[in-house]
């Protein structure tokens, strides 16, 4: 049983980050003030956060309640409380370490390139893991819709950093998804549950350990009322995870800075959505109830649907940032997914995917954001070679990339190998297939980049059959157009005219003989990085790709900046770790934890 302890510091938790806010913007004279604010938080955050570990790892749940310390109500009936029990736990421990990195890895992505309004972006990151942290430990449906609302509001911002019409559109399809769309289901679900639990005794939306009594009670009665309850909160939650058809918005929000790609797709908004499936389906149904209904199964084929069309999409996306945002959302769903299968084991590899995914993916925004900071570089098929360029960047890329595809010694291996059980073991072949088409999918999609840094050259590198037509490539996308040195192959472009340094913008119009002619135009075109580089361009007219005569060796310390390499070392280690001694790793003992008490029996 839990011991429930009255504690302040859920609540700390929540006010360091806004506090932030404050002081961030009070400094807005004094940049290096102004980022250590965004550091000093970060470690405060996680200091309290990880005092509270060890004894919510003993059965203590501590809690902080408004009507306790107020006397009053929040709402007639609903108390806003925020309680630190393991699940809240396993979500504030991860989005709150790895906050502390990413307040390095921003600073130096800003600096690099002297964005404007930094101030502001500072603000709103230390305001997005605020509400990150609100949603963690919200203690009933009321608090965390609160939280998830204002999620959405506070990075917004972030999502239309750049201010011009394509930040501005993705910005506010952003919110239609998230604020609006998402919010309307989960406040819809959250009447239904209060007036389902009304109808069997006192109306009530707290969480409980493997699911609320009086909505079991309730269900009993009307299962139709509570399975579209379900459903609701389903797709209110499912929103923010990005799961299919909901998804879109995620794609389009990678117009925003490369640490709001890292904070939107690996710690804090698409994970407070698989963190609500899983508050969900734990805490609300619980697994028993869940099963009963049979909303589990259709909740499940629609996550195996994502992750394989996802990542079928992914495989044609030559924009790195867009790739990786395809390769999220099939990655969520692989949680939603593992929750879905109600199986223990399944139920221990969709908790621990959700901090093997953060440490993964968000060494690849960092890669990827550094590789457009030092050259401007946001196409897969600009990349040939690059790995001369970065070598710890796309080294780490790799280890990242080899993590989502699960391969071991790897968190993403761990994380699958026991979502793969799970299925297999709860009789659910059909989705353990999907998980091993979707684990294929990921090599096919993420290997090219690798391929494309590190064993492939400027002058000379094949055709990417998934990238430009027709379908299984041709030998070369180069031809020699008779260069005195023969060293040098230009990409020919629609209008035949060789493209700057040999490459072909975006990959788009290579051809495989050198006539215009041989074949129609590529899918994937010539577009604007993700950020202006017009102040921070070191060859001219020249925006990504190779410069004309190649990439330069440089060391490894010489390739970016502190800021952004120790943040890409640290992270992509975790990763590494996860997967070597996920023993010794809190998170997997957590997961164990977390099923061990909503079930009642031990599980590994």
């Amino acid at each position: 049983m839990s011991e429930l302890v009255t504690d302040i510091r859920p609540l700390a938790a929540v006010l360091v980050s806004a506090l932030a806010v404050v002081l961030i913007v009070a400094s807005y004279r004094y940049p290096n003030v102004r980022e250590g604010w965004s550091v000093l938080a970060a470690l405060a955050k996680f200091g309290i956060v990880a005092s509270m570990l060890p004894g919510v790892m003993d059965g203590t749940v501590y809690e902080w309640s408004f009507a306790e310390a107020t006397g009053t109500e929040f709402v007639a009936g609903i108390d806003f409380s925020l309680r630190a029990d393991p699940l809240g736990m396993l979500f504030a421990l991860l989005a709150s370490f790895l906050w502390i990195f990413t307040s390095f890895y921003a600073t130096g992505y800003m600096r690099g390139l002297n964005e404007h309004a930094q101030t502001r972006f500072f603000a709103s990151f230390a305001a997005s893991l605020s509400t990150a942290l609100g949603i963690a430990f919200a203690g009933n449906l009321v608090t965390i819709f609160l939280f998830y609302e204002l999620l959405s509001l506070v990075t917004y911002p972030l999502v239309a950093h750049n201010e011009d019409d394509e930040a501005r559109i993705a910005g506010r399809k952003y919110l239609f998804y998230t604020f609006f769309g998402g919010g309307v289901f989960l406040l819809a679900g959250t009447v239904l549950v209060y007036w389902l639990t009304a109808g069997v005794g006192e109306a009530t939306v707290a969480f409980e350990t493997g699911g609320m009594t009086a909505l079991a009670e309730a269900a009993a009665t009307d299962p139709i009322a509570a399975s579209i309850a379900f459903f609701l909160l389903a797709a209110g939650f499912g929103v923010k995870a990005a799961v299919m058809p909901l998804h879109s918005w995620l794609a389009d929000a990678m117009v925003a800075p490369t640490p709001v790609s890292g904070l939107l797709h690996a710690v804090a908004v698409v994970k407070s959505g698989a963190f609500g499936v899983a508050r969900l389906i734990l805490d609300t149904f619980g697994p028993e109830l869940t099963g009963d209904l049979g909303v589990n199964l259709p909740l499940a084929a629609l996550a195996a649907f994502t992750l394989v069309a996802a990542s079928i999409i992914a495989l044609r996306k030559d924009h790195l940032k867009r790739r990786l945002a395809f390769s999220t959302t099939a990655q969520l769903s692989y949680i939603v997914l593992g929750l879905s299968m109600l199986h223990p084991i399944a139920l221990v590899g969709a908790l621990l995917h959700i901090p093997a995914h953060a440490f993964g993916k968000l060494t690849l925004f960092f890669c990827a954001g550094a590789v457009h900071v030092e050259t401007h570089t946001d196409y897969v098929s600009e990349m040939a070679g690059i790995g001369k360029r970065m070598p710890l960047t796309m080294g780490a890329f790799a280890l990242g990339a080899a993590s989502m595809a699960g391969i071991p010694l790897l968190a993403g291996f761990v994380s699958k190998f026991y979502l793969l059980i799970g299925g297999l073991e709860a009789g659910l072949s059909i989705f353990a297939l999907a998980l091993i088409v979707s684990g294929i999918l990921n090599i096919a999609y993420l290997w090219p980049v690798v391929y494309t840094a590190f064993f492939e050259s400027e002058e000379r590198h094949d055709a990417k059959p998934l990238l430009e037509y027709p379908m299984g490539g041709k030998r070369e996308s180069y031809f020699d157009d008779g260069d005195d040195h023969g060293e040098h192959a230009h990409a020919v472009t629609d209008g035949g005219h060789p493209d700057h340094g040999g490459q072909a913008r975006g990959g788009a119009h290579a051809r495989g003989s050198g006539h215009a002619d041989d074949d129609p135009a590529y899918a994937v075109d010539v577009n604007p990085s993700d950020h202006s580089t017009e102040d921070h361009d070191d060859h001219g007219d020249h925006h990504g790709g190779a410069p004309p005569g190649g990439w330069e060796r440089t060391p490894i310390r010489e390739e970016s900046t502190w800021l952004m390499l120790m943040p890409i070392a640290v992270i992509v280690t975790g990763a590494v770790l996860l997967g070597i001694v996920p023993d010794l790793a809190v998170f997997l003992d957590l997961a164990v934890y977390i099923v061990e008490r909503v079930i009642g029996e031990a599980v590994l």
